[in-house]
């Protein structure tokens, strides 16, 4: 018999997953408050449902990839949210980057109403989670965690059981301070290489598989290369909702965090100069207008001359 699996929230991230879930064999089952995003879920093959209680009467284990910690809320105590779905024992495993606070309480909710919170964000961008190359960074009940091994095989490459329930997340803090800076780094390099006169492709190709790459400068560096910054996979401004809660985190630890820090205030300048809804890798458009720098081509750049180089 096909499982059914469970999809709240159906954004760029849960579309990818709920995405790669069918392809895998499970039947999805869903919710969105959006009904444009609803409607994508059918489109793909999926069945919409009326609420968040209503997908986990009618799954076991069920994924939440959700936007903000009003959402967490809204799906798990709200008028139609899961403690109000008959049934005890189903599992939600929450994907999304959010405040330790907000998930631990929805975990005490769920605990109330005999349910099962596990804690597991996913590390990658959307363009990842679109071919399952993501990793599940989980923490909570581990025989939970392991009884839904099919499903994150069905939408992930790797799975890591990282322990107590919130492990996960600071995991999560952790691994977007990482990509936080080696963003920024990427586009740095690729804008001291152009102020010197090479042109980004050849930057591009000659450092993708150097000491000095990283994941990010191979994942962003091609869009820096074209100016592609208009299909995102993260924007700035879901970003910057990433680095409020690392920098809230590290300020509860008393952790200074200088490189961090640094790199941040390039997200916020990006957000300033209308960026928001731009890929992250735009941040080097802003390195480039903070420079006073004008690529040789582009529909926004005229000509840079000799002297300028």
């Amino acid at each position: 018999m096909t499982e059914t699996i469970g999809m709240l929230g159906i954004g760029i991230m849960g579309f990818a997953m709920a995405r790669n879930l069918i392809k895998a064999g499970f039947a999805v089952v869903g919710y969105d408050p959006v009904p444009a995003a609803r409607d994508r879920l059918s489109d793909m093959g999926g069945r919409a449902l009326s609420s968040p209680k209503d997908v986990v009467e009618a799954t076991a284990i069920s994924f939440a990839s959700l936007p903000s910690a009003a959402a967490l809320a809204e799906a798990v105590e709200g008028s139609a949210g899961v403690v109000c779905a008959s049934g005890v024992g189903q599992i939600v495993i929450e994907c999304s980057t959010l405040p330790l606070a907000a998930k631990r309480a929805a975990f005490a909710a769920m605990e109330s109403a005999g349910k099962i919170l596990l804690d597991c964000p996913v590390s990658g961008t959307g363009a990842q989670a679109a071919t399952g190359d993501l990793v599940i960074l989980g923490s909570g009940d581990e025989q939970a965690f392991k009884r839904c091994g099919p499903a994150f095989a069905g939408m992930s490459r790797r799975q890591v059981y990282l322990g107590g329930f919130g492990t996960g997340s600071i995991m999560k803090y952790i691994a977007n301070h990482l990509v936080t800076i080696h963003n920024a780094a990427a586009a740095e390099a690729m804008l001291l290489g152009m102020k010197a006169g090479i042109d980004p492709g050849l930057v591009y190709d000659t450092l993708a598989d150097s000491a000095g790459t990283s994941r990010m400068f191979q994942m962003r560096g091609p869009l820096m290369r074209d100016e592609n910054y208009d299909n995102p996979t993260a924007t700035i401004r879901t970003h910057l909702k990433d680095l409020s809660i690392i920098s809230g985190f590290a300020a509860e630890l008393g952790c200074a965090l200088p490189v961090y820090a640094a790199a941040e205030q390039l997200y916020h300048a990006g957000e300033a100069l209308g960026f928001a809804a731009r890929d992250t890798a735009s941040i080097c458009a802003v390195l480039e207008r903070m420079n006073g720098f004008e690529r040789h081509s582009g529909a926004d750049a005229p000509a840079v001359s000799s002297s300028q180089l």
